[in-house]
């Protein structure tokens, strides 16, 4: 076998096999189904980055197909951000399709199964079905209406299509085995009475398809060649294949061509929900402030957390395709942004939790302007010009008035050099009633100026602190988030509900202190904060007030514990 063979995935190996055995290359054709009722999760991006992949690998089209046949949970809203979102990921469809699209064709196909004796209408209700239904481990028993007669099941079929029927009063069912030892495949329902205004056919419908009935037989009408889907839908091929053969009986002579279902593993995450059902939780309980909330794992949260496509893109390549579950690290996410961002976003400076410095040899009210590097990853980054003056702010954290020989910050008696600046050494400090340092008095060597090729500039000292000079420093809210969860399988435990793992630290908002130079800064501009991690601007900033938000850290602050 090739090299080029033994690194094809599975799925590729399928679509290699079938082209080998005749399959045109022409008739290649995939689709992304999802369901209008949320938003798209970072678990999304494995299915979209498999189907768009293939059809960027072969040429083929692919279709963005929303399944919207639940009108109670699909609203407009949700299909426009799922098209943001793909086309944000960078992946552009060949045609935007609903199921609704052929809600006609499904039902004038219902009504040849009915004729045909492959479908009726139950009249039982939800309970009384799931008790007939039997379990995994014995048969189920037939349903006391599944042997109405032909007449009498069109009759009341297209009195409920009709709007005669309440909800709850009929279903059609297929008829197919109650013994089968595959429970989907004991005459599931296809077809339901739900009196809600559809987002795209408004009233015209009152019984909806289901998801069984609607899926195989929508990749049949647009002809996809590979209908790709998670390994729970497994189950789901043997249904698949039973429906997708009775209407190509019905219509062989129009459409040729037959899909097959094949199944790959989800993208489970560490630390993280994937259920749109619990993500909605978050949202209605005023856990997280939206969809987009950058804490949550959807694609536009994760855009508004500064996150690039080219990062989760990447992600996806890494975790690959398999045929068995698995959960992925949440640090391999957080490592490719980090990745991806050291080498495009330009570093500046800015304090978190600031304190002032005076330096007392400096000449009141003199400035200069330093020269910094942008990006010493990119050498078209260019450089920026930084104020410099008296008075300056750094971190709390980088002083303290006496520590042991690790600490390589400001300390009383020694030296440090500020980032692009000079030397200073720390003289004395000034207190407040409780006893927090308030000012920091220093002393700097005027010859120890960065970049000035003097003997004294090339003098090394071991630590380097970042700072912003207090006379142009901009006031910035800057949010602090941590992961929301402080399990690593937050809804992995049958005995406790999910929301008890919240991390009660996920966020915190500080005002900080940043150079000048992000005064300009627009909505998602991402930055290093220099020894601090990787920031973005958020969609609340104003050129009045300039709200960051973090990314993540320069370093995984979690693996091995968290420091």
């Amino acid at each position: 076998m090739s090299e080029e063979k033994r690194s094809l995935n599975f799925i590729e190996q399928i679509v290699e096999e079938d082209l080998a055995n005749g399959m045109p290359k022409e008739d290649l054709k995939f689709r992304f189904p999802p369901e209008p009722n949320g938003y798209l999760h970072i678990g999304h991006t494995k299915a979209i980055g498999i189907s768009f992949g293939l059809g960027l690998k072969y040429n083929a089209p692919v279709n963005l197909r929303f399944d919207d046949t639940n009108p109670e949970k699909e609203e407009q809203e949700y299909v426009d951000a799922i098209k943001r979102d793909i086309k944000w990921l960078g992946y552009q469809w060949a045609e935007e399709r609903y199921s609704s699209d052929y809600f006609q064709q499904l039902y004038d196909w219902a009504i040849l199964m009915v004729k045909e004796g492959k479908a009726y209408v139950d009249s039982q209700t939800s309970e009384e079905m799931r008790i007939q239904k039997g379990t995994p481990t014995e048969p189920g028993t037939n349903s006391p209406y599944r042997d109405r007669s032909v007449e009498e099941n069109l009759e009341l079929f297209i009195g409920m299509k009709e709007g005669k029927f309440q909800e709850g009063d009929h279903v059609l069912r297929a008829k197919i085995d109650m013994a089968s030892p595959n429970m989907l495949m004991r005459d599931p329902i296809m077809y339901r009475i739900i009196y809600k205004t559809h987002h795209r056919t408004g009233d015209d419908w009152c019984i909806y398809p289901m998801y069984d009935w609607t899926h195989g037989e929508s990749d049949y009408i647009e002809q996809i060649s590979h209908s790709l889907c998670s390994l729970e839908f497994k189950p789901h091929r043997e249904l698949y294949n039973w429906f997708r053969d009775h209407v190509f009986d019905y219509s062989k002579s129009e459409l040729p061509l037959v899909p097959k279902q094949r199944e790959f593993s989800r993208l489970n995450l560490s630390y993280t929900i994937m259920s749109k059902r619990k993500l909605m939780r978050l949202i209605e309980e005023g856990v997280v402030a939206g969809w987009d909330d950058p804490r949550m794992p959807t694609i536009s949260g994760l855009r508004r957390r500064g996150y690039t496509p080219e990062a989760i893109r990447s992600f996806i390549e890494t975790v690959g395709v398999s045929k068995r579950e698995n959960v992925i690290d949440v640090a391999l996410l957080e490592f490719k942004i980090r990745e991806d961002l050291n080498k495009t976003a330009n570093r500046v400076m800015g304090v978190l939790d600031p304190v002032k410095v005076v330096i007392t040899n400096y000449p009141e009210g003199q400035e200069e302007m330093l020269q910094a590097e942008n990006n010493q990853e990119d050498e078209n980054a260019g450089f920026r010009e930084v104020p410099f003056s008296r008075e300056l702010y750094i971190e709390k954290e980088d002083f303290r008035e006496e520590a042991n020989k690790k600490f390589f910050r400001l300390k009383l008696g020694k030296e440090v050099r500020l980032k692009n600046a000079y030397i200073i050494k720390a003289e004395s400090c000034t207190k407040d009633e409780n006893g927090n340092i308030t000012e920091i008095q220093c002393t700097y060597d005027p010859l120890s100026k960065s970049g000035s090729g003097t003997p004294e500039s090339m003098r090394r000292v071991k630590g380097t602190l970042h700072w912003v000079s207090i006379k142009h420093a901009i006031e910035a809210e800057v949010r602090v988030y941590d992961r929301l969860f402080l399990d690593e399988a937050p809804d992995g435990h049958k005995d406790k509900d999910f929301m008890e793992f919240l991390n009660p630290d996920s966020l915190h908002t500080i005002n900080a202190f940043v150079e000048p130079s992000l005064q300009e800064a627009k909505i998602g501009d991402r930055f290093q904060f220099q020894r601090k991690g990787y920031f973005n601007v958020d969609d609340d900033s104003t050129p009045e007030k300039l709200v960051f938000n973090k990314t993540v850290g320069l370093r995984d602050s979690w693996g091995g514990g968290k420091k």
